[in-house]
């Protein structure tokens, strides 16, 4: 199995059962191993009482895009720790990207960036999160032939 087709059958194993990437109105555009992007389009109720996207909203947009880099191996990892900065406000109707990349793998630890842009490349938000692998796969790769 190559690299490609592990994160593309872990990306699907993770879609699977990702209530929470649905729920927000996440899709994923690509992945390959150690990185991922999504997409989501800004809906009203997306927003807060200031008419501008909910930072909780664009803090789950990146961490859903951090979990398919880090999961691209079909290795099943969480988030042990995220900061978040948050540089421009996002509105209804914005065309929301965001793309993780993997920094540091070392053992079952990892570190990775995520930018959120929107249509126009402007940066709303950048994210580091460092991630720990957990025991298991997310898809028996005698399955995956």
């Amino acid at each position: 199995m190559t690299p490609q087709d592990r994160a593309d059958k872990s990306a699907e194993a993770l879609w699977e059962d990702d209530n929470a990437a649905r729920w927000f109105g996440a899709s994923l555009k690509a992945c390959g191993e150690g990185w991922a992007e999504m997409e989501l389009t800004v809906q009203p109720h997306h927003c807060n009482g200031h008419g501008i996207l909910h930072g909780g909203v664009t803090f789950g947009f990146a961490d859903t895009t951090f979990a398919y880099a880090c999961n691209s191996r079909n290795v099943p990892t969480v988030a042990a720790h995220c900061n978040i900065s948050f540089l421009k406000p996002g509105r209804v109707g914005d065309l929301l990207t965001a793309r993780a990349e993997e920094r540091q793998l070392n053992g079952r630890s990892g570190i990775y960036d995520m930018t959120v842009t929107n249509q126009d490349g402007t940066v709303l938000a950048e994210m580091r999160g460092m991630s720990r692998a957990i025991k298991g796969q997310l898809f028996d790769e005698g399955e995956a032939s």
